[in-house]
């Protein structure tokens, strides 16, 4: 099938990549064109981005949690409605899994789904030697196809000299050369970029950056750069199945940390999903299974700790055996209480019985692999799951034969142990991509169904 489509990659992080992929979903959308955004990496704070400034929801492509059969159908189930899929990177374009070379980098994606690749170059500090440097990026890896180039944060000497320099001597095209604008900015927190749905000033922003392309780049040329992309020799058919189960989805602005494609997942093995707030809801609505996403409940310790109603709807789930899954923010939701970062101890829904600490310093990141140390309500004993970590907490007091897995990779060298399962709760830090993971999603969708008819 024929995917009109490009890759915005940087040569390094920060090198505007994001302001270049919002500001161009967020024109083309101007222009009425339908925009299937994606991005490449485990992040959640982008896709939600995305999914403001294209007015679609946005998914993730990770080629080290995913399989390539599994990206291929993300990126066909999305990208068939669409008239151009923009993918965004991660980092810079070769950085991926440390030690693996490319793998689980934007390039690797870029191979993969054969997406002509748009270089994003932050030229602030930079003249002729932005040449030597494209040059590199464009024969580092033969397949991976170099087709534009984005200078940002360029003046008038970029665009006189150093633009017509790319052109002749390296035959890119330079899409547009983007000044400095200091009126466009996102505002971050410790986990990235603030997410969407708490950024009051979100779409003025995104039409500035859309203002800011549309004068700046070359539109009609990033669009004729799509449609050069190659057929692909796959496609999506969407399956026909009867609910048989429904799952309870927290979502507000406390959790808000979903792989779309997990819940889309979920979906096809017969989910229903109903979505409560534990942030404003006092019950549950009614489920055979709950799962609790990742998120920043530390921002919110005051309002969930005062929702007894919610903490103690959770448990009496939890007593009547119904399947719970938590992860990083859910996990530590659960808690049974969470220590902010002025040493306040605020109780949580108190089912994993040990307390979560907030920390000034960053406590993992990363890629892990998880073995299953007990049988779950996702894995049996020993079967491994592909994972990725990222938080500032510690989660204290569990007890080693508590713990859910055994895991590997990350900051830190070495086997480690994690998680807590006891009964029909398993609550980790561990973030999951369930199509990347099938027997997980399956096993969990089974316990709900056992739950459902028991």
């Amino acid at each position: 099938m024929q995917f009109p489509r490009l890759m915005i990659a940087g040569v390094h992080s920060s090198s505007g990549k994001t302001t270049v992929s919002l500001g161009l979903m967020t024109a083309l959308k101007r222009r009425h064109i339908k925009v299937q955004p994606f991005k490449v990496g485990p992040d959640y704070i982008d896709p939600g981005l995305h999914s403001h400034a294209s007015g679609r929801s946005s998914h993730n492509l990770d080629s080290w949690m995913m399989p390539p059969e599994v990206i291929q159908t993300v990126f066909a189930r999305n990208a068939a409605n669409a008239e151009i899929s923009i993918i965004e990177g991660v980092m810079g374009l070769f950085d991926g899994y440390r030690g693996e070379r490319i793998a689980g980098s934007s390039a690797e994606v870029a191979l993969l789904l054969k997406i002509p690749v748009v270089l994003v170059v932050d030229v602030k500090a930079m003249s002729q030697s932005c040449v030597p440097l494209v040059k590199g990026f464009m024969e580092y890896q033969p397949g991976v196809e170099i087709k534009g180039v984005v200078l940002n944060h360029a003046s008038q000497f970029h665009q006189q000299w150093v633009a017509p320099n790319l052109e002749e001597e390296l035959g890119v095209k330079v899409l547009g050369c983007v000044p400095r604008e200091e009126s466009i900015s996102i505002p971050e927190r410790h986990l990235g970029l603030l997410p969407a749905d708490e950024h009051g000033e979100l779409a003025s922003q995104l039409n500035k950056m859309a203002d800011l392309l549309e004068a700046h780049l070359d539109l009609e040329a990033v669009l004729a750069l799509s449609r050069e992309a190659s057929p692909l020799p796959f496609c999506y058919d969407a399956p026909q199945v009867q609910k048989r189960v429904t799952i309870g989805i927290a979502r507000d602005a406390a959790f808000s940390f979903y792989y779309q494609d997990s819940l889309d997942y979920l979906s096809e093995l017969g989910a229903e999903l109903k979505y409560f707030s534990p942030l404003n809801d006092s019950s549950l609505p009614e489920v055979d299974g709950i799962y609790i996403g990742g998120g920043f409940p530390e921002m919110f310790l005051p309002q969930l700790s005062r929702n007894s109603g919610m903490k103690e709807a959770i448990n009496q789930a939890y007593r009547t055996g119904m399947p719970i899954l938590a992860e990083c923010g859910g996990l530590m939701y659960l808690s049974r209480s969470i220590k902010d970062w002025e040493g306040k101890s605020w109780p949580g829904v108190g089912l994993v019985p040990g307390e979560v600490i907030m920390t000034r310093r960053l406590q993992e990141l990363g890629y892990v692999q998880a073995t299953a140390l007990k049988d779950t309500v996702i894995a049996g004993s020993g079967e491994e799951l592909r994972g990725h970590e990222f938080h500032y907490s510690t989660l204290e007091g569990i007890n080693p034969q508590d713990c859910a897995f055994e895991c590997e990779g990350g900051m830190r060298p070495g086997l480690r142990r994690g998680g807590y399962a006891q009964g029909s709760l398993l609550a980790s830090y561990l973030h999951l991509q369930l199509r990347a993971n099938p027997t997980a999603a399956q096993r969990f969708i089974a316990r709900c169904l056992e739950y459902r008819n028991r």
